[in-house]
């Protein structure tokens, strides 16, 4: 439905990105490990013999020594754990590439028709659309319909409006004269996948990112 330029991609370099993060922070843990490891033991090898150490002290060094070890193993345990909930997120998501995704989010529009999912309480409304900056564009007064519906970028003196992002809203005149105003819901076809530090994102058409939580349907 939606003018598609990018060739659809799962960003696996991002996910090795994320991967090597992990990686880095296990290492660093395991290289501390390794410096307390060698302070113990030149302390103990070095020690006086008139006055060793005392059996104490030498619980509580035992006791930090592991607690560092546990630390290392806890980290390298979290940083599997991670990379397993990202990869494996990154894969479900990947299955969306090629189908079409509906938010509230702003869409790309580019000649071809957007499909719009119009919320109507019964009173009567006008659909307006905004450019990426927020303004308002168009104005098309729909009545009181309410479901699924085709825009066209067409403006009433036949012009249509350039390419670009685009968000929705209906204004509502209820019965009292106030104007209730709702975000409206629009398609648009995922190209790509991306690991981002938050979650996984999809890269829609137009270059735009969205994250999974903001989707409310899917379809071919």
């Amino acid at each position: 439905m939606v003018s598609m330029n990018t060739a659809p991609a799962v960003n696996v370099a991002a996910a090795a990105m994320g991967q090597g993060a992990y990686s880095s922070a296990e290492a660093a843990s395991t290289s501390q490990f390794e410096v307390f490891l060698k302070m113990l033991t030149t302390q103990i090898k070095n020690q006086d013999p008139l006055n060793p150490m005392e059996s104490t002290e030498f619980a509580v060094q035992l006791a930090t020594f592991s607690g560092v070890e546990q630390q290392v193993q806890t980290n390298a345990l979290l940083a599997n754990l991670l990379n397993n909930i990202n990869g494996g997120e990154l894969g479900q998501l990947s299955n969306w590439i090629g189908r079409e995704v509906r938010s509230s989010a702003p869409v790309w529009f580019e000649d071809a028709p957007l499909t719009l999912a119009v919320e109507n309480n019964g009173g009567p409304a006008t659909l307006v659309t905004r450019d990426a900056s927020g303004n308002a564009v168009l104005r098309q007064d729909v009545g009181t319909f309410s479901g699924e519906m085709t825009w066209t970028g067409m403006k009433d003196n036949g012009s249509r409006l350039p390419g670009g992002f685009y968000s929705f809203q209906i204004e509502e005149t209820g019965s009292d004269g106030g104007i209730t105003t709702r975000n409206v819901e629009a398609y648009s076809r995922v190209v790509g996948v991306e690991l981002k530090p938050a979650g996984a994102e999809l890269l829609v058409s137009g270059g735009g990112l969205l994250a999974a939580s903001e989707v409310t349907a899917l379809r071919e």
